[in-house]
């Protein structure tokens, strides 16, 4: 039996039978061959247009030349006609013309006169090639091996007549018995003789299943491997992101992912002529504006970017709003709001950049953020944090070179030794905020901070020479990730 045939007598999806398939395969109860047919199928059943200087014509594609000059010829009412003007009507060309009036006279549909042809008493039976074309017209497709000797006569000269048929293989599974499947059919028993064999929705809600008994079942057999669902690599590398930073003490805030250019810039010292403002690297949001900000803190803003940058700092252009490009604007607003003087706070969120993606760039990524506010701390506090932090992630050579950033002074960055890559990896920029940034929002004591892409540590992990891998979806590469990797 083929497949499909197995599928339909047995009420079963192909999906099913499939895996059944495989399963009699792999107890050597059954063997599968592949067997090749050659399928005819019409080449168009489209019809196409012709035209004359007084009329359009629209001829069926498979409609035979032979059988068009006859249609012709019965349109004059007339039963003669003469060659010429019989040219002039068709709208073929010279070999199509003579190889329909050829394939005619051969039918015994028309005689030849000279420069005439006359219609016989035979022109409206159908030839040979027509019923074949009928019949695989209706049937869309068939098997070269169904057709009798002289239909299959008839398809070999229509394969040389281009346009009309085409032939393609097609593949079949059969399905046998081997010996050993041929004895367990024998000793199979089904539910009527002994029990429910197959547990069916119908059984159950019949309630069919109290009054029957089950057949025996064998609790030895393999089963099949079910995928679990889980939960994504990427998120696993948050919340194992998330739990170091509760066990180094620190607690999580959120925000929200639309800000005002105020927070997103303005606060952190960024002057609002800054390029990275500028709307290829920014997503601004239009008519759309942020709350009113207080004024005491965006006079703070507003006089420390006069005298620090020399320009007019603008009020309505720090209302704009933008999808945040990192989360220190989430930072920076909850120390506003709570004027705290010591504490460790982090964030982990969804950031947006206005870039052409690439292997090593996306628009919308994590970003990790971590602070910590005290009154006598510095930098070498932050590098220990750091040096913790990524011994936690199972990183030990870690190494520091000064940068610079605008809203952070000193500012620093860390490069991580991978044994797997061999080499040095950029990692975290951070630094100490600026007295501009922390005094604008009530904060007086110092404040360290730390930020980064997560997809990176990501790629770390998992191996990856990609970022867009991680979005890819690939079930086969999610599957296969460890939810614990060494």
């Amino acid at each position: 039996m083929d497949i499909e045939k197995l599928a339909a007598s047995t009420s079963l999806s192909l999906d099913n039978v499939r895996r059944g398939i495989e399963w009699l395969k792999f107890k050597g109860l059954v063997t599968v061959s592949i067997q090749k047919e050659s399928i005819i199928q019409p080449l168009s059943e489209e019809p196409t247009v012709t035209t004359s200087e007084d009329e359009i014509q629209v001829i069926d594609r498979l409609t035979l030349p032979e059988r068009r000059i006859l249609n012709e010829i019965k349109k004059t009412g007339q039963k003669k006609i003469k060659i010429n003007e019989l040219v002039k009507r068709c709208h073929m060309s010279n070999i199509e013309f003579s190889a329909g009036v050829q394939n005619a006279v051969m039918n015994g549909w028309l005689i030849r006169e000279a420069d005439s042809l006359n219609l016989t008493n035979s022109s409206d039976r159908l030839s040979i090639e027509e019923t074949v074309l009928e019949k695989i017209l209706k049937l869309k497709k068939i098997k070269l091996s169904e057709l009798s000797d002289k239909e299959l006569q008839a398809f070999n000269r229509l394969k040389k007549r281009p346009g009309y048929l085409k032939e393609s293989i097609e593949k079949s599974f059969l399905i046998s018995l081997t010996r050993e499947g041929k004895k367990v059919t024998s000793s199979i028993k089904s539910d009527h003789e002994d029990g429910i064999g197959t547990i069916t929705s119908e059984i159950l809600n019949t309630g069919k299943w109290k009054n029957e008994r089950f057949t025996e079942i064998d609790v030895t057999s393999p089963v099949r491997t079910y995928n679990m669902g889980r939960t994504h690599p990427l998120r696993d590398v948050i919340n194992e992101i998330r739990e170091i930073f509760t066990s180094m003490g620190f607690s999580e805030i959120e925000g929200s992912i639309i800000q005002s250019c105020f927070w997103n810039f303005d606060v952190l010292f960024t002057p609002q002529d800054h390029p990275a403002r500028d709307i290829q690297d920014t997503f601004y949001l239009s008519n759309f504006t942020d709350e009113e900000v207080d004024p005491i803190i965006s006079n703070k803003v507003s006089n420390f970017h006069k005298s620090e940058w020399n320009y007019d700092w603008n009020l309505e252009k720090s209302k704009k709003t933008v999808l945040r490009t990192h989360t220190t604007p989430v930072t920076i607003k909850y120390l506003s709001e709570n004027k705290l003087k010591y504490g460790r706070i982090f964030s982990i969120g969804r950031v947006f950049r206005n870039e052409k993606m690439s292997y090593k760039h996306l628009m919308e990524f994590h970003q990790i953020e971590g602070i910590v506010i005290g009154e006598s701390i510095n930098l070498r506090d932050l590098m220990g944090l750091q040096k913790q932090f990524y011994s936690k992630l199972g990183i030990i050579k870690v190494k520091f070179w000064p940068t610079y950033f605008p809203y952070t002074e000193p500012s620093i960055q860390s490069m991580v030794y991978i044994d797997k890559l061999e080499k040095w990896v950029e990692l975290f920029g951070m630094g100490m905020f600026r007295p501009e940034v922390t005094q604008s929002v009530g904060i007086l004591n110092n404040v360290l901070a730390w930020g980064g892409g997560l997809e990176r540590i990501a790629m770390i992990r998992y191996g990856l020479d990609d970022v867009r891998e991680l979005y890819d979806n690939k079930l086969s590469w999610l599957r296969m990730q460890p939810i614990c990797p060494l």
